[in-house]
């Protein structure tokens, strides 16, 4: 073999280990800069408007909770949009929701934008919010907590089954499947949703500021239109978020010209690979080749059964 082809084949390994180590290099740095950026809390997006949006039956969600806990010290949130469609769901995941937001809007301007239905835990997450918008045929309010526990033991009856329980106390499986609650068991179940009933209550009369016997007259389970509860207090005005963006501006100097950012849940990471940062590394990887190769516990829920 030729002297002059021993250094094209060295030089040729020269370039392959060249271009290894610069792709390994920037994805170094690529993956330092983003983990450096999740401790920080700094997202890829100018100075915005988050949007917060809850729909459907709402459980516990720690990572949206977490999300929305992160706005309070996001320099680049400048107030943030909570987007409610949702007939409610656990008290749990109203509850913890609801402390995140109220955390928020500690903070920055925070309003509450109803869709077609806001009620139950829906409603709560919304009353820590500086203002409340909903449409004239939202239903929100039905202010209240239920435990419902099936029970088939007259079913059982009739095929012939019969259910054994071994329990360490009385209450212990109360509510059953297998048998009606008893006397005591009831009393202990209803005294529970009393208290929860007590606490979400307590919280609407908090957030909107209205005294607690006028929240318990209006506490009785039932939903209203927007247009009854804005007449009620429950919410301050008809409209959007077209309505919204034009009173944070008028009030809390938020320009209706800043850009709205949803906000999600995924993790810093994913959507920076799935978004700019992604195709920036698809452009340094491309560069790179063509250098080289040329429903828990009690729930506050409206059941829409009836509709």
């Amino acid at each position: 073999m030729s002297l002059q082809t021993d250094l094209l084949l060295d030089r040729r390994r020269l370039k392959r280990r060249l271009v290894f180590w610069r792709f390994i290099t920037v994805l170094a740095l690529v993956v330092a800069s983003l983990v450096a950026i999740g401790k920080s809390g700094v997202g890829f997006q100018a100075t915005h408007v988050a949007r917060v949006s809850v729909t459907g039956l709402m459980t516990e969600d720690s990572k949206l909770v977490k999300a929305v806990d992160a706005l309070a010290d996001d320099g680049n949130v400048k107030a943030v949009l909570l987007c409610v469609d949702s007939p409610g769901g656990s008290v749990a995941a109203g509850e913890a929701l609801h402390d995140a937001i109220e955390r928020v809007a500690t903070q920055k301007p925070v309003v509450t934008v109803m869709g077609a239905t806001a009620a139950s835990a829906g409603y709560m997450i919304a009353v820590p919010t500086q203002r409340i918008f909903a449409r004239e045929s939202t239903l929100t309010g039905s202010i209240g907590v239920l435990l419902e526990a099936p029970e088939f033991s007259g079913l059982l009856g009739k095929i012939g089954v019969n259910a054994e329980v071994i329990r360490s106390g009385p209450l212990k499986d109360e509510p059953s499947l297998v048998r009606p609650l008893s006397g005591i068991g009831r009393e202990v179940m209803q005294a529970l949703v009393n208290d929860m009933y007590a606490q979400f209550v307590a919280i609407v009369a908090k957030g909107r500021n209205l005294p607690i016997e006028k929240v318990r007259e209006l506490a009785d389970g039932r939903p209203y239109t927007g247009r009854q509860a804005l007449n009620l207090g429950l919410i301050d005005q008809i409209g959007g978020e077209r309505e919204a963006r034009a009173w944070m501006a008028a009030e809390k100097s938020v320009p209706v010209t800043l850009p709205t950012e949803d906000v999600s849940t995924a993790s810093v990471a994913s959507r920076a690979f799935s978004g700019q940062i992604g195709g920036f590394l698809f452009e340094v990887w491309k560069t790179v080749l063509s250098q080289s190769v040329s429903l828990d516990g009690a729930w506050a829920v409206w059941h829409r059964s009836n509709i």
